[in-house]
């Protein structure tokens, strides 16, 4: 197939091009910077120019592809959902697929019990506008609209908890928001990125499948595991929530979330198997780990 992945240069875009090209698909990335293009060339992959604000530019895109993997982000309302719908709307009735990456997020607070795609919405503030972006790639007729809803990515030394790996360099402890016994739904990157190649190429129309690897992680213990990475012996420090707020906004209150997740549905659909290194393992002695 030739598909073009919108965020292309970015840390899942740039993992999961990687893998449609190693099976044998013609990837297009979107670039909107010279930088861009010549790092997507160098690693084989067609660049096409574009922004996301730029909505009647993107929905063009869609003309010469087979499938649209969407990845990119400007984690804003405003920007994204206009350019998610001004794609979809040229590719209605096309029978092109369209594949976008929301996040375990719009699950809210899971309450200790393990949740699964029919689990019942309940977003954090940060991504409440993602159910309705869902849902429109889900009702577009005529395509074969995918959601994957990610957990907290991990690998390749970057994500999420590299923030933690820098807190414990720069402050000498890695540290967390609020008390750190809230669960953190997790996937290593390598993973992610062959679960994407198995749904683009099989999953069928209407597909939701969370992308998350065994059970959920304290996030106590990943910031432990961060700080042995970083060489600072295991040392953490609790930030209070309020206080990260103050910082961060909402998206203290998304780290701060205490979530289970199944991946069930991904392993009987499509084979999944998860096959990379645990969080831990990686924080504090793989890709993270100070050299």
């Amino acid at each position: 197939m030739k598909i073009l992945v919108t965020g292309a240069t970015g840390y899942i875009g740039s993992a999961v091009a990687e893998s449609l090209t190693r099976a044998g698909h013609q990837v297009q990335g979107l670039a909107r910077s010279d930088e861009a293009e010549q790092k997507l060339r160098s690693h084989g992959i067609q660049p096409v120019r574009g922004d996301l604000a730029n909505t009647t530019t993107i929905a063009a895109l869609v003309q010469g592809v087979d499938a649209v993997i969407w990845t990119a982000t400007a984690n804003r309302e405003d920007v994204d959902a206009p350019a998610v719908a001004a794609m979809l709307e040229r590719m209605a009735g096309s029978g092109k697929a369209f594949l976008y990456t929301s996040g375990v997020w719009v699950h809210g607070e899971t309450g200790g019990t393990v949740a699964d795609e029919t689990r019942p919405l309940n977003p954090a503030k940060l991504v409440a506008w993602r159910p309705a972006v869902e849902q429109r790639v889900l009702s577009t007729p005529g395509i074969r609209g995918i959601v994957l809803r990610p957990g907290i990515v991990y690998g390749r030394a970057s994500g999420i908890p590299a923030m933690l790996v820098s807190s414990a360099r720069e402050g000498g402890a890695a540290r967390f928001v609020g008390p750190g016994e809230n669960h953190w739904p997790v996937v290593f990157i390598e993973d992610l990125a062959d679960l994407y190649l198995r749904a683009i190429e099989r999953a069928p129309a209407g597909t939701v499948l969370l992308a998350v690897q065994g059970s959920s992680v304290k996030l106590k213990d990943i910031a432990a595991a961060a700080s042995q990475g970083a060489g600072k012996g295991g040392k953490t420090a609790s930030w209070p929530l309020e206080e990260a707020r103050n910082q961060f906004g909402g998206f203290a209150d998304a780290l701060a979330l205490d979530q289970k997740c199944s991946a069930r549905r991904a392993e009987q659909l499509l084979g999944w198997v998860p096959k990379g290194p645990g969080i831990l393992d990686e924080l504090s002695r793989g890709s993270y780990a100070q050299r």
